[in-house]
């Protein structure tokens, strides 16, 4: 792996020197745009609006829209901007994981100590996984301030890359009911069959079934063939009785 970013994980007084590694790869088809008459690629230009000629990679810069002209910006003026959060990823507190919503969370990277036998990353890896506590921090990756959390994995330190709050849509325009009225026994029986699904968290077991199936039609295609498909059964119920379903489910599932 090559690393992306390079700086310190600020703890404290503490620095630690780490390297940031993506710790995530896509596992879509690589799928190529082509011209339906003769199978050429379609590529992309970098053209100026003006000319329509195509634009060298060297020539092109980064400019802010101010009035009616642009304020061209160079890269010593991202660094300027906020020159330890561009070297620093600075933990401002520690916080449970569990109130971490979800939502947040974006994309991950491993950190990976920059000298060997760090006692200072061994020692922040330890705490964390002793205190069950994740590091809140900020950062500056690609000329973005990006919110994080810094938590630790077997024996590495992982940093997340989370969403700000303002990030975030409100929910004031979604038409959903908040008066809606659930019997305590399909209360009951809606908890029970969560218990007899319930099991310890195994990302391992699932796979991506749509890219491999899609992965065979191409296979199959490309000796003239075309597999059989199938077919979608809807999945029938005796009636709309919620309760009845939810039995109907929890007894579905004691079978299996």
């Amino acid at each position: 792996m090559r690393s992306i970013w390079k700086g310190s994980i600020g703890f404290g007084l503490v620095s630690i020197p780490i390297k940031l590694y993506s710790a995530v790869q896509t596992s879509s088809l690589d799928l190529d745009m082509l011209d339906s008459r003769d199978h050429s690629r379609i590529r992309y230009m970098r053209v100026n609006e003006h000319t329509h000629k195509e634009v060298p990679y060297d020539k092109i810069v980064k400019g802010y829209k101010l009035d009616d002209d642009y304020v061209i910006l160079e890269e010593r003026d991202f660094e300027d901007a906020a020159p330890e959060k561009s070297k620093v990823i600075e933990i401002e507190s520690f916080v449970n994981i569990s109130e971490v919503n979800p939502m947040f969370y974006e994309t991950s990277y491993y950190t990976e100590p920059d000298t060997k036998n760090n006692k200072a990353y061994a020692l922040l890896q330890q705490v964390l996984k002793k205190s069950g506590k994740v590091g809140l921090a900020r950062f500056v990756l690609r000329n973005n301030e990006n919110l994080c959390i810094v938590h630790p994995l077997e024996h590495a330190l992982v940093v997340t890359r989370i969403r700000f709050a303002n990030e975030i849509r409100g929910m004031d325009d979604l038409n959903i009911d908040d008066d809606v009225t659930v019997s305590k026994k399909e209360l009951e029986v809606g908890l029970a069959l969560i218990k007899q699904y319930e099991e310890a968290f195994d990302v391992s077991k699932f796979h991506d079934d749509y890219h491999e199936e899609l992965l065979k039609i191409i296979h199959a295609k490309a000796k003239g063939k075309r597999p059989t498909i199938k077919k979608l059964k809807p999945h029938k119920t005796s009636g709309d009785d919620l309760y009845e379903q939810l039995m109907q489910s929890l007894n579905t599932r004691k079978g299996a």
